[in-house]
């Protein structure tokens, strides 16, 4: 990964134009999951907080939505080079489930399996907006460039289907007690 010089409008290594802009901002939040500085960049057009500690990323609500909507902020944060953890360490999902508090408002965030198919367990603020850990920002936009939304649609109608499947079975079932019964 080349360095890009502030100010720097294309790439020196590849030519590629700077889709990342970090923005000022007069104050820090602290990372919900480090207590880390986190700072506003905007990758495309969405606007998002990054910790430089632990490469977490805290998204707005209005943002995130454009961005689960949108393939042109899809696209930005799929050419956003990921951080990859090189060493060895423990494996994901084996570290303690620990909730974290919303930078915002502080009250503790939902934990929930993005698209209930993707693998990426995120903290949501239903108020304010959602916390992804290192590299879950890439894996959620994965899962939505490879139809993780249909997947989920066709997945959530077979257990609705199986659900009324199971309704009318037990209801032909109360309805042969009755009529024992009687």
């Amino acid at each position: 990964m080349a360095l890009l010089f502030q100010g720097a409008a294309f790439c020196p290594s590849c030519g590629a134009a700077r889709s990342r802009a970090e923005e000022a901002q007069p104050h820090t939040t602290k990372c919900p999951a480090c207590r880390g500085d986190m700072h506003w960049i905007s990758v495309g057009d969405v606007d998002l907080l990054e910790c430089a500690s632990c490469d977490g990323t805290w998204i707005e609500t209005a943002a995130f939505d454009r961005l689960c909507t949108q393939r042109e902020q899809q696209a930005a944060i799929a050419q956003k080079p990921v951080a990859l953890k090189e060493s060895g360490g423990p494996a994901p999902g084996a570290a303690p489930v620990r909730y974290r508090p919303c930078p915002q408002c502080g009250k503790m965030m939902n934990r929930q399996n993005f698209g209930r198919l993707s693998g990426a367990i995120v903290d949501t603020c239903s108020a304010h907006g959602t916390f992804l850990d290192r590299c879950e920002l890439h894996q959620v936009v994965k899962f939505i460039l490879e139809g993780g939304f249909s997947r989920m649609r066709q997945a959530e109608l077979e257990r609705l289907k199986e659900e009324q499947q199971r309704l009318r079975e037990l209801e032909m079932h109360l309805s042969r007690a009755r009529g024992e019964r009687t």
